[in-house]
């Protein structure tokens, strides 16, 4: 069979074993409550003073945000949305041209499940398209040239998704005490696309689609498609999170809980498959260069620092050798209560 699941012909009709999880990690036939309390943020409805306390309380409290009236045209993102079922929709054999786990050397890639495939122990019902994009002159070359207008569409969404999420930035320094542009640079120089993909599955109660993760970069943009499947942990349970049209859902990374010292949250989140309609979701990180340093800015009003600095090449290697967990990624740069009492 295909690695790559969008290239299967047909619809399975039994899911592969390779995909059956472990009875302690099946989702189950349960029926999840819906988050109906997430925070809706609404860019033109407020004065800046409170659209930036609204946004400071969203992430102190739940961790996310969603954020309607952003300034990126509803017909750019219905565009893009279709490029993307488009391209997940190719001839076999352009998108396997594009296919690699190598995330030093392949700029441009897809894969199947994790950038693990060949060693993990059950794989993720996805596949996941994933290239650079600011700036933009020094990626799009590498980018596919199908669907033609690919490079167009996409493009202009990534320019606008940017300038969305500095603004969004530039809110959290309202909260933090921090100057407008702080986030700007090298704190948020590397711009990473990433869509998942994924297909009808025949039993959505014994596998995911995502890992159970928590982001490990500055920021995330979400735009979701009108199929349901994202949840995130909230006191103890899962939640679904269910789209809402034209919005784009914001979490703010583990960089941005470093830098903060702790004031935001991280939130935990994980996907479900779907047993009738394919899903795609388009995913924008900020990431920090990976050799500026790391630590909880200075300006915070609060604590001692409770994160010792480092670079985001350190952070993720520790994310990664940590198998994504979020706590043991943190847990190799944390101050000893002692070094903060100094």
């Amino acid at each position: 069979m295909e690695i790559l699941m969008s290239n299967w012909s047909n619809v399975v009709q039994s899911l592969p074993e390779k995909y059956v999880f472990p009875p302690e990690k099946r989702p189950g036939n349960h029926v999840f409550p819906i988050f109906k309390n997430i925070p809706i943020v609404d860019l033109e409805g407020h004065d800046g003073a409170e659209i930036s306390q609204q946004i400071f309380h969203a992430s102190q409290e739940f961790g996310l945000f969603q954020v309607i009236n952003h300034g990126v045209r509803v017909s750019l993102m219905d565009d893009t949305m279709n490029v993307f079922k488009e391209f997940f929709g190719m001839p076999p054999e352009y998108k396997t041209s594009f296919y690699s786990t190598d995330i030093i050397s392949r700029k441009c890639r897809i894969y199947s499940s994790t950038l693990n495939y060949d060693k993990e122990e059950f794989h993720y019902w996805r596949d996941n398209f994933t290239h650079h994009c600011h700036p933009l002159e020094n990626h799009i070359e590498l980018w596919p040239e199908n669907p033609t207008r690919y490079r167009e569409v996409v493009g202009r969404y990534s320019v606008e998704v940017r300038k969305f999420l500095l603004r969004i930035l530039d809110h959290f320094c309202e909260g933090l005490n921090l100057k407008h542009g702080y986030f700007d640079g090298e704190v948020s120089k590397i711009q990473l696309l990433s869509v998942n993909h994924h297909i009808p599955c025949p039993d959505p109660s014994l596998t995911l689609g995502v890992p159970v993760h928590s982001d490990p970069n500055l920021i995330t943009c979400l735009q979701q498609c009108s199929v349901p499947g994202l949840q995130v942990l909230l006191e103890g349970q899962w939640v679904n999170v269910d789209p809402m049209p034209n919005a784009f859902l914001v979490f703010p990374g583990l960089q941005l809980k470093v830098i903060s010292n702790g004031k935001f949250s991280s939130p935990i989140h994980r996907v479900l498959t779907h047993s009738e309609e394919a899903r795609t979701t388009i995913g924008n990180f900020l990431i920090p260069s990976h050799d500026i340093l790391i630590e909880p800015a200075k300006d915070c009003a609060g604590n001692p620092p409770a994160y010792r600095g480092f670079t985001y090449k350190e952070f993720f290697s520790s994310f990664i050798g940590g198998n994504c967990d979020a706590d043991i990624a943190l847990g190799c740069f944390k101050n000893k209560p002692q070094e903060n009492e100094q």
